[in-house]
């Protein structure tokens, strides 16, 4: 019986048309490139993608499609496929339950380095023991630091043969561009509200759909993100925002304390920065008519506060968010200093 290709594995990548057409077209033509970079947000199906693009290049029952059932695609979908290779920073394979602490000799590394890269060299000179493609999926690849990066660019550049590079990350631009350059490219865009809205509800039960749909828009696309809001801690989102609008930038100690109240749990803080974040975005935007407010319900006070605060202060208050989002979950930062910095630098705007 003839194999239909309505079960592909890259049609469970939803919303991503464009990147998934142009994925697709290259399987049809047997013209794969040797490197591709799938780049964008967090969240959004990249490595889901990548995954789906392994399983079509080395499945025996259904070659450049991928059936997504047998033995190749199954092993393939729980990363233990002989002929593909998943490198990913140490740190990210304990969060994810891959590896332990105590597979390492040192502390794991948020860092992919140059020893993995080597490592992967040295496998990909093997020839495939299954399939007649090789396939190397860089996790993270934005994470190589430059040694690894310049190793990995011999690769790109004199790549072993029947061997494919898929390059997933949400940071393109920390990527050598010799490394971009030698990739094909395929761009993931932030995923629509509805369908993160839908996604979240079922997978989170008893979530109300208000409040569903507060995190999808908070979300900024990305499902991963969507799915580790604390909606407990969301549901003080009206609270936030009026306590920071209540500030006065004259009194320090106001600032202070909030940021002392804030930093009570990590994960209350995390959801605060990011609903701060999406607040001076409704501000920047409240003043033109017509505009889609993220806070519908603070319509009011986006527009007062829009009128206090100039554009510029707007994108360097949203810089500073950023930067102490990222030093507190990225880097493990102190909550609590983290806040009381986020503000007092907020003060000088």
């Amino acid at each position: 019986m003839r194999y239909k290709p309505t079960a592909m594995p890259l049609s469970a990548v939803k919303c991503q048309d464009r990147a998934i057409a142009a994925l697709e077209a290259a399987l049809s033509r047997r013209q794969v490139h040797h490197a591709w970079l799938f780049h964008g947000p967090d969240g959004v199906g990249k490595e889901l993608a990548a995954v789906g693009l392994a399983q079509a290049l080395t499945c025996p029952e259904a070659p450049y499609v991928g059936c997504g059932t047998c033995s190749s695609c199954r092993r393939i979908d729980k990363r233990n496929h002989p002929d593909v290779t998943v490198v990913m920073p140490e740190d990210e394979l304990v969060r994810r339950g891959l590896a332990g602490r105590s597979d390492f000799a040192h502390t794991p590394s948020r860092d992919i380095r140059i020893e993995q890269v080597r490592q992967l060299q040295e496998r990909l000179a093997f020839r495939a023991l299954e399939a007649k493609t090789k396939v190397a999926i860089l996790v993270s690849a934005h994470a190589m630091n430059p040694p690894a990066q310049n190793a990995l660019l011999k690769t790109l550049e004199e790549p072993p043969k029947d061997t494919v590079l898929l390059l997933v990350t949400s940071a393109a631009d920390k990527l050598l561009p010799t490394i971009r350059s030698r990739c094909a490219k395929a761009a993931f865009g932030p995923l629509p509200v509805d369908f993160l809205t839908e996604r979240l509800r079922a997978g989170k039960q008893g979530v109300a759909e208000a409040t569903a749909r507060q995190a999808a828009a908070m979300a900024s696309g990305s499902l991963a993100r969507a799915l580790a809001f604390d909606v407990d801690a969301l549901a003080e989102r009206r609270s936030v925002i009026e306590r920071f609008e209540a500030l006065d930038p004259k009194d320090a100690r106001g600032w202070l304390t909030l940021a002392e109240a804030l930093a009570e749990e990590r994960a209350t803080a995390e959801v605060a920065l990011d609903v701060l974040q999406v607040w001076l975005r409704d501000v920047a935007v409240a003043a033109v008519p017509g505009a889609t407010l993220v806070n519908a319900d603070l319509a009011a006070l986006a527009v007062a506060a829009s009128g206090r605060v100039s554009p510029a202060t707007l994108h360097r208050r949203s810089r500073l968010i950023d930067e102490a989002r990222n030093a507190i979950t990225q880097r493990n930062g102190a909550v609590r200093l983290q806040l009381e910095r986020l503000f007092i630098e907020m003060l000088a705007t």
